[in-house]
């Protein structure tokens, strides 16, 4: 998967400047992916058995993944118009979904093997990253405001995952040392 980042037109920083939304759109969408990518590899460390159903709920993830890069590129040169960042907020909050399948298929093909589903708990976490996604979708048609809150929530959720999620790593810890 490729993010698409245009360089600037001239050799100037107000060539640079210009590029702005494009510049901020790729840095969240990177990390976004980079955050899924580190997440994805910790839920994948508990994984015993692999079924067809956690092989299809792990392309549906990575389906939603595919689409950052488009996003990322609408969503930028469209100087976060309203309908790209509803759309870019739509995606995240699909992705979100995706990876709280997995997650859940992962479970249900080995409920004997309760790492994960010790480590997840409620997942509040999670959840509220999925709720914010919901509102960063619906802000945009409230005007200028709208779309600057929904630019706050998509980087606000960026923040709360930027470390990788270490519940996982505590679970495998508590489980070694029974």
């Amino acid at each position: 998967m490729v993010l698409e980042l245009r360089r600037p037109v001239g050799h100037t920083w107000s060539a640079l400047l210009a590029i702005w939304p494009g510049l901020l759109s790729y840095i969240i969408s990177f990390v976004y992916v980079g955050i899924y990518w580190n997440n994805h590899h910790h839920l994948f460390q508990v994984v015993r058995q692999i079924k067809g159903g956690v092989l299809w709920a792990n392309s549906h993830l990575l389906f939603w993944l595919s689409l950052f890069p488009f996003m990322t590129n609408w969503a930028g040169e469209s100087h976060f118009a309203a309908v790209p960042m509803s759309c870019y907020a739509f995606v995240s909050l699909m992705a979100a979904v995706a990876y709280a399948i997995l997650s859940a298929v992962i479970i249900r093909v080995d409920p004997s093997h309760h790492v994960l589903s010790d480590a997840l708990g409620s997942d509040f976490k999670g959840k509220a990253s999925i709720l914010a996604f919901l509102l960063a979708v619906i802000f945009p048609f409230f005007g200028p405001f709208g779309v600057t809150l929904a630019g706050v929530l998509m980087v606000t959720v960026a923040l709360v995952w930027l470390l990788p999620d270490r519940r996982v790593e505590r679970a495998l810890e508590r489980k070694e040392r029974s």
